[in-house]
């Protein structure tokens, strides 16, 4: 049971309530134990992967996932870090996004021990009477206990009132599929535990909650977000994630591989003694991200994706007159558009985005896709603008 709990806790950071769940394991049933993502964007990241590797590890254990798609709730729009109301996705748009959310979980959880569920089953038969209901099992007052909630009505930021159904609804899918566990990000935890008041209610045993942290982003301060550039994607092609998660700070790698790398926590330990005693994190890093890209693209291309990264970088493919520079970089770090101008490889911010959109653009030999990308304050990266201009650029 201790090796269990180990193993349910590792890279997790909070589960309410341990005793609870003791008193579940022991019943020798396989769990339910879900999660839900909205179909918000039709790609998923690594920062999504931290829940479906978590729920991996629950199907080795023998137990039964649930990935739940928020086709209802993606349709209000998830109000949890908000300071403004969140725009609601078209019934089109989430329909979607949905579908290719299907391809891409499989490339992780077994398709065996997983139900995948969209919550408009039960939430579109509900009706106007049983919204009502729903709506009557919470007081405003326990709402605006919620941070986020809080913070918008003392800041006199409007809230709408559809917002407060969104953490309902999502308890009321716990109700629904009678789940024993729910997963989420740390953000969640309000919403989790009116899962298990909402399951109280109806009468079931409450369900228990495990927290977990959200992944950085390549800048190593704001969660992994398509929309701020530093994400990776699990779509991506090999040689970009390659190339991205070798980009990432030596600090952060070890944020990465406690919460992406399916080694032994005994194996990572290893890697920080070696590292301590003066091996190179380089070394690890690699190894990671071919840990990395082979889960997502095979064997194959992780080792084509190494091979590609040594030719440019430790075989001499590069200029050997490259110059070296170090750049200044917010907390942040600094957008790509302006470590061009900076290094002298484009004459302004415009010219560096109008060459990322014509895919002239690349960082240690991964083609730069977003004007929004950021390089990570300690990373050192290989900037390359048409098929002649290099430089080798560390953020400070």
């Amino acid at each position: 049971m201790q090796d269990v709990l180990q193993e349910i806790k590792r890279g997790a950071e909070e589960l309410l309530v341990e005793t609870e769940l003791i008193e579940k394991l022991k019943s020798g049933r396989p769990l339910r134990v879900k999660a839900g993502f909205d179909p918000t964007a039709p790609d998923l990241h690594l920062g999504h992967t931290v829940l479906l590797n978590k729920l991996r590890q629950f199907q080795q254990l023998g137990h039964q996932v649930i990935f739940l798609i928020g086709d209802f709730t993606g349709m209000i729009g998830d109000p949890t870090g908000k300071n403004a109301t969140r725009p609601p996705l078209t019934r089109e748009a989430v329909a979607e996004n949905a579908k290719t959310y299907r391809e891409q979980v499989f490339k992780i959880l077994d398709p065996a021990l997983t139900e995948v569920r969209f919550n408009s089953e039960w939430m579109e038969g509900l009706g106007a009477v049983g919204m009502i209901r729903l709506a009557a099992s919470y007081t405003v007052a326990r709402m605006l206990e919620r941070d986020d909630f809080h913070k918008r009505y003392t800041g006199q930021q409007p809230i709408a009132v559809h917002e407060f159904l969104y953490p309902l609804i999502q308890g009321y899918d716990s109700v629904a599929l009678q789940a024993d566990i729910e997963l989420g990000g740390t953000d969640q935890k309000f919403n989790l535990l009116v899962g298990r008041e909402l399951q109280k209610q109806h009468g079931q045993s409450a369900q228990c909650v495990l927290t977990l942290p959200l992944l950085e982003g390549l800048d190593g301060i704001n969660k992994m977000s398509k929309s701020l550039g530093n994400y990776v994607g699990i779509n991506e092609p090999p040689q970009e994630m390659f190339g991205k998660l070798m980009s990432v700070s030596d600090t952060l790698m070890w944020r990465y591989i406690e919460l992406l790398s399916f080694e032994t926590l005994q194996t990572i330990e290893g890697w920080k003694r070696q590292v301590a005693e003066g091996g190179n994190p380089r070394d690890i890093k690699v190894g990671f991200a071919q840990e990395i890209v082979a889960r997502f693209h095979g064997q194959d291309a992780a080792r084509q994706a190494l091979a590609d990264f040594e030719a440019r970088f430790r075989q001499g493919a590069l200029p050997d007159d490259m110059p070296e520079m170090h750049l200044a970089g917010a907390p942040q770090g600094l957008p790509v558009p302006q470590l061009l101008k900076q290094a002298g490889l484009v004459a302004s911010t415009s010219e560096a985005i109008r060459q990322i959109a014509g895919g002239g653009v690349k960082l240690d030999g991964a083609r730069v896709a977003d004007k929004g990308a950021l390089v990570p304050v300690g990373a050192t990266v290989v900037a390359q603008v048409g098929k002649r201009k290099f430089v080798r650029v560390t953020i400070v």
